[in-house]
């Protein structure tokens, strides 16, 4: 292949029959798709858009970009792309940390899994090679310990991508966890490795393989500019106030006094007790570590130790917006203490915290409304909620109904309308009645309810690149497929998708130039992420997927919001109209010109 920046070397791992061969990238797919979510994609659907996401068929695809593990900053992503068992959609995850960085130094663009291991096994890989080992003595272990046993015999330099008892034991949000406790989090890729039989993925490098630039020159002029928007941004430069001194979490307060936070199953959107789990509580009352991923100085991610109560002397590496959000405000919960040990419990037993959040509050809804037989959960039951995902993770009692997500556990209850989901998915920490941009986003997002497929909050909360009002549905529809847009580039390349708090089409475009060595505009950038977001709508669209799956629950549409929010509903259908006349879709379907135009068919 005549591409900087790729190790131009993929491997197939055929686990059914405990074979492995070894591949280049087609060169045309790398140009049309980039790397890692986009590239991804393509492999998937290749391999076939109707297959069952929990038969043998089914691919996991772990997929690093051109720029993952380069000098360029925040390049520290992996992509984790397969077809959903919660969703049924296409999906892809991704993970920080150092793991994409040591698959790209161990030569590697990509690891293909498909079939079914006769036993548990993981995969050893180092020096451009992939073998198949058993994995008896970390089965049914937490990802905590399976870290441990795995650096303890290859060293402490190596990566361990894990899933724990809940990808074993097949909860469809189960996530595959590092031993960084960076998450491929959401839409059920560590139920597809436990199908698989696949425990882990164990990566042995150094950065002493690191890829150079195609064009040196270049590089050094596209990276200081990309580096100096990191650094001089409000939101990602160093100790600046935004997500470098607060984390993700600096967002619960502005969020909450927009009246865009979800509180009790989104029945309310403020929580009185916000402040109490914000980043800025946490920093001055647990905070004691800053790690960072590869090549990144912003350090978003915040490790903290519980200073009082039940869970006094914990110590957990990753308290973020969101969990804090969907275990905290939308579980009725004010207790750092309760949302840390949970979140700890989803990075050992590999689940998503978004997900749990939203299925223990959608229980607790249950409850109070007397849908569930027994004594259920009461809002803000700390110790319940704790008790309740051991059950998810080892589908046991209650647990057994909850680890199918929260769409099919509001089903079980008789009362489907008490999930709050797209597509199976459930929402994030952006309240549509109030954040008008995620409404569509979260409606029209090809992995299920997602607020970073196209993260609207960047102009409607913080301004960047312009400034709209979160509570104007007009215009959010073109916004939207903006956004979509430039992130699916992004995460191809694969760079952080903080970045895009301050780099853009041009930054990006620079970098991929001079590291790939090809010529590449800032509508270039824009074509390959339009590409790519209809490649994948294309996949569900084959699937089975139109414009009808394209919806919110009735709470959003119907029940006005409250605080700031008060009297606001989504007005989703105006939306969806302006979107798709953005997009170019017939009823969420791309149509064979549209498909054409782009080169996703001939």
């Amino acid at each position: 292949m005549n591409l900087g920046g790729y190790a131009n070397h993929v491997a197939r791992v055929d686990l059914t029959a405990g074979t492995v061969s070894y591949e280049e990238i087609n060169e045309a797919d790398a140009r049309l798709y980039i790397g890692a979510r986009g590239l991804g994609v393509k492999y998937l659907l290749d391999n076939g858009p109707t297959t069952d996401p929990l038969s043998d068929a089914n691919m996991l695809a772990l997929m690093n970009g051109p720029l993952t593990g380069t000098e360029a900053t925040m390049s520290g992503r992996l992509a984790i792309v397969t077809k959903s068992p919660l969703t049924g959609t296409v999906t892809d995850s991704h993970m920080g940390g150092w793991s994409a960085a040591r698959l790209r130094w161990s030569g590697f663009d990509g690891l293909l899994f498909t079939g079914k291991a006769a036993s548990p096994v993981y995969a050893y890989v180092e020096n451009g090679t992939v073998e198949l080992r058993p994995a008896a003595d970390t089965w049914g272990k937490g990802i905590h310990e399976t870290v441990t046993t795995y650096q303890s015999r290859y060293g402490d330099d190596v990566s361990v991508m894990a899933i724990g008892p809940a990808g074993e034991n097949g909860v469809l949000f189960a996530s595959i966890i590092n031993e960084d406790d960076r998450a491929a989090g959401r839409g059920g890729t560590g139920a597809v490795a436990g199908n698989k039989n696949l425990k882990a993925v164990v990566v042995k490098a150094n950065n002493s393989t690191m890829p150079r630039a195609a064009d040196r020159d270049k590089w050094r002029s596209a990276h200081q500019r990309a580096l100096k928007t990191i650094l001089d941004s409000e939101v990602t430069g160093p100790k600046k106030g935004g997500l470098s001194l607060y984390g993700t979490n600096v967002l619960m307060n502005p969020v909450n006094a927009l009246g865009g936070l979800g509180t009790k199953n989104s029945q309310t959107t403020t929580y009185e007790h916000a402040e109490k789990i914000s980043g800025e509580t946490v920093r001055e009352t647990i905070l004691v570590a800053e790690p960072t991923c590869h090549a990144c100085p912003v350090a978003c991610k915040k490790e903290v130790l519980i200073t009082e109560g039940p869970y006094k002397g914990l110590r957990m590496e990753s308290f973020e917006y969101e969990p804090a959000w969907s275990l905290g405000a939308n579980c009725g919960n004010d207790d750092v203490g309760v949302i840390a040990k949970i979140i700890d419990q989803c990075n050992d037993y590999g689940m998503d915290a978004i997900e749990i959040g939203n299925v223990l509050s959608t229980f607790m809804e249950a409850t109070e409304k007397k849908y569930t037989p027994g004594p259920g959960l009461a809002w803000g039951d700390g110790a319940g909620m704790v008790a309740a995902v051991e059950q998810v993770a080892r589908r046991e009692g209650i647990g057994d109904v909850l680890a199918g997500g929260t769409l099919r556990a509001a089903t079980s209850f008789g009362h489907p309308e008490i999930a709050m989901v797209v597509k199976g998915q459930a929402v994030a920490a952006y309240d549509p009645r109030a954040i008008k941009g995620e409404g569509i986003g979260y409606a029209t997002s090809n992995r299920g309810a997602c607020h970073l497929r196209g993260y609207t909050p960047a102009s409607e909360l913080l301004g960047i690149p312009v400034k709209t009002d979160p509570l104007e549905w007009k215009g959010k529809g073109a916004l939207l497929k903006i956004f979509q847009d430039l992130h699916a580039f992004s995460d191809s390349l694969d760079l952080c998708k903080f970045s895009a708090f301050a780099e853009g089409a041009e930054e990006y475009a620079q970098q991929y130039e001079a590291i790939v060595g090809t010529p590449l505009s800032s509508d270039d950038v824009m074509l390959a992420g339009e590409r790519i977001y209809n490649l994948e709508r294309y996949f569900n669209n084959l699937a089975g997927f139109d414009g009808s799956h394209d919806t919110l629950p009735d709470r959003y549409l119907k029940e006005p919001g409250t605080g700031a929010a008060a009297g606001s509903v989504c007005e989703l259908d105006e939306m969806k109209v302006e979107y798709y006349a953005a997009r170019g879709w017939e009823n969420g379907v791309v149509p064979q010109a549209k498909l054409r135009e782009l080169s996703i068919i001939s």
